[in-house]
């Protein structure tokens, strides 16, 4: 049954934070800085204080949420630690189901992007509509942002992440996701 916002805004702040779990990859930080905004008019009001928190952390909190995401296709997905959101994503546009082909193609651009950029490659593997991106489309963005500088990378990544939560945020409310682009 999905959440409301009333519950969410009378909910104590440990039942906030439960309600909320999984927005943010291991980095529960960020939806307890949002919280501090309680209470919520709206989603995009609640969206816009998760976005807020990330912004307002600093360099080193930021790259501590982005490293805490999973390669895709990677160490964490193949030994089954994935987290339960992160393992849906991956498998509803089939990275869980590669060709050895795609999976090693994968590998290799996981490996060059962690060693130029220092942390995993971040992607809404959803889409910004939440309809879901096809491998070929994750490969060759995977491809292109490796051509990007280290700065506009982090940023890009941080976008992502944001993207990525704005989606687990409709579907913890039952909300459309292409509202909360």
């Amino acid at each position: 049954m999905p959440y409301t916002l009333d519950q969410l805004n009378r909910a104590s702040v440990a039942d906030a934070e439960d309600m909320l779990s999984g927005l943010y990859e291991h980095s529960p930080w960020v939806v307890a800085r949002a919280l501090l905004a309680r209470p919520f008019a709206s989603l995009d009001d609640l969206k816009k204080a998760l976005a807020n928190a990330l912004r307002q952390a600093d360099r080193a909190m930021q790259l501590a949420l982005i490293r805490a995401h999973p390669e895709l296709a990677g160490k964490a997905a193949r030994e089954g630690t994935l987290t339960a959101e992160s393992t849906r994503e991956q498998s509803r546009v089939g990275l869980t189901a590669c060709t050895p082909e795609e999976l090693a193609r994968i590998q290799k651009l996981n490996d060059t992007y962690g060693r130029k950029f220092g942390f995993p490659f971040i992607i809404c593997v959803r889409g910004p509509s939440g309809t879901g991106l096809t491998k070929q489309q994750i490969m060759d963005t995977f491809a292109l942002r490796l051509t990007r500088p280290p700065d506009a990378e982090r940023e890009e990544a941080l976008k992502q992440i944001n993207l990525i939560a704005a989606l687990r945020l409709a579907d913890k409310f039952g909300a459309a996701s292409a509202q909360h682009r």
